[in-house]
């Protein structure tokens, strides 16, 4: 139980940065609905941000997981500068070779009315890719306080950045209209500010790391560059593949989608806000995959390691099935909540909790995936994830036409399920962990009978403190429900164990 509160103590603190970015990342989102009415407005920085987690797997290649594989068995300070040299090198090679093909790229993306937020892309590329390695450096040494105090300092710069510009500068030239600061500033072009306020975020967390930086020498060991090199290439593969699963639908809708130009961007633009909605169970699959994937190697050694992965998996999947019971349950508060200003933002509503369940697979997925990484089988995780963006890509030319975003989320839907299925199948064998599995589907089918049998009441009375007064009492109940089925399990464990008492 030590490792487990250990782990969920490291989870707690990569979460804090997470939760925070994710949250604030996702009050600036919020505040879309807010500052424009139409949805199409904001299509193309939907765009930019599914384009930059493409280029942020081939930027860094598989050097975070290698890192904390090979810091197992290799010299660590030597490892550091290795693999810091190679990104440095190709992070400048990648850059320029983007800035110089900018306008296709902008061409390419639908971006050409506002070819600047190609520039603005690739420094945030540049700083992120270059945090990289210093990040793995603080988990793999267990200074998540620091990672939290970074992470979150970059943030409120995002955020200060972004009220500053959109909030505190057009008000002083309105009033200013003869100003100096009024002759230069753009308020034709508001979604460039957002951008802004990223870089200025990735520059503060950059600066922040200077001290990791400032050890590392200019050794490169060739024989080891390429050891890793031959275990992370499929790394990238698995990183795109995720990449096409997560973000495809968003960055082909336009292209895919038989209906004018005009309500291709207000759909896509509502499907991007619709997407962050299920900002709390990914919030909290990232914040896990920070503290669980050094864990899961430094333990890997360890005779009754399959035993702590499978107690792992079943506390993320008790508080995954928390997280998706609060999106779904408080549903109709959310829409409230975005439609304040324009009610096309709250269109499609429901498929939000297909999302959540969805990326709950995702992270059932992460977890599972941990056999092929200690078994050094990772083209065998490529060809996983390959199958799954088959599927994506399959589903989004065939369903999106006729369904829009409804197509779009149940391709994502399908594809993480169909990976977390195959994953373990395989894990099983070459890698077997002595999963709980029997009770874990059944956690994952009680919330599903709760989430519908709100639905149910709801569609009985449509009232929204009804709504929110049952959304409450199915949360305790479900609250109550884990707490006497895991009763041993959370006796073991300070202060929650003076609540089952």
């Amino acid at each position: 139980m030590s490792e487990i509160k250990k782990l969920a103590g490291q989870t707690m603190w990569y979460g804090v940065p997470t939760i925070a970015s994710r949250f604030l990342g996702y009050l600036m989102n919020l505040s879309l609905p807010f500052v424009f009415s139409q949805a199409k407005v904001t299509a193309d920085l939907t765009q930019v941000y599914a384009i930059i987690p493409f280029l942020n797997v081939v930027f860094t290649y598989g050097m975070e997981t290698a890192y904390f594989r090979f810091s197992q068995t290799d010299d660590r300070k030597r490892l550091y500068n290795t693999l810091s040299i190679s990104i440095f090198v190709t992070t400048a090679i990648f850059i320029v070779a983007l800035l110089f093909s900018r306008s296709s790229i902008a061409l390419a993306a639908g971006l050409e009315r506002h070819p600047q937020y190609v520039t603005w892309m690739c420094w945030i590329i540049l700083l992120d890719t270059l945090a990289t390695l210093p990040f793995a450096k603080l988990r793999q040494e267990g200074r998540p306080r620091k990672y939290a105090f970074v992470r979150v300092a970059g943030i409120i710069v995002n955020i200060l950045v972004v009220i500053f510009f959109l909030g505190i500068i057009p008000r002083y030239t309105s009033s200013h209209p003869n100003s100096f600061i009024a002759s230069f500033y753009n308020k034709q072009d508001p979604i460039s500010f957002y951008l802004l306020g990223n870089v200025c975020g990735s520059l503060t967390t950059f600066l922040l790391l200077w001290s990791e930086f400032k050890g590392l020498q200019f050794v490169f060991d060739k024989v080891l560059w390429k050891k890793v090199m031959k275990y992370s290439y499929p790394l990238v593969i698995v990183g795109l593949g995720g990449m096409v699963n997560d973000m495809l639908s968003r960055l082909t809708y336009r292209h895919i989608i038989d209906v004018s130009p005009e309500q291709a961007d207000k759909e896509l633009g509502i499907f991007g806000n619709l997407y962050r909605l299920a900002v709390l169970v990914t919030v909290m699959i990232q914040a896990f995959r920070m503290a669980a994937e050094p864990f899961f190697f430094n333990r890997s050694r360890q005779e009754d390691a399959p035993k702590t992965y499978a107690r792992v998996m079943k506390f993320f999947v008790i508080a995954s099935c928390f997280m998706f019971l609060f999106i779904g349950l408080y549903r109709d508060v959310l829409e409230w909540v975005i439609t304040l200003k324009s009610k096309e933002w709250g269109e499609g509503i429901y498929i939000v909790p297909i999302l959540a369940l969805g990326n709950i697979f995702l992270g059932i997925y992460y977890n599972l995936s941990i056999w092929y990484k200690l078994t050094n089988r990772n083209m065998t995780g490529a060809w996983i994830t390959l199958g799954g963006a088959a599927i994506t890509i399959l589903l989004n030319i065939l369903l999106v036409p006729s369904l829009h975003y409804l197509g779009a989320a149940l391709a994502t839907f399908i594809c993480y399920l169909f990976m977390m299925i195959v994953s373990y199948t395989l894990g099983q064998k070459y890698y077997p962990v002595p999963y709980a599995k029997k009770k874990l589907l059944a956690y994952l089918g009680f919330v599903l009978l709760l989430y519908g049998l709100h639905r149910g009441l709801v569609y009985l009375w449509a009232n929204m403190w009804f709504s929110i007064g049952t959304a409450t009492a199915l949360l305790l109940f479900f609250t109550w429900f884990v707490m006497q089925i895991e009763k041993k399990e959370l006796m073991k464990i300070p202060v929650i164990n003076k609540f089952i008492r």
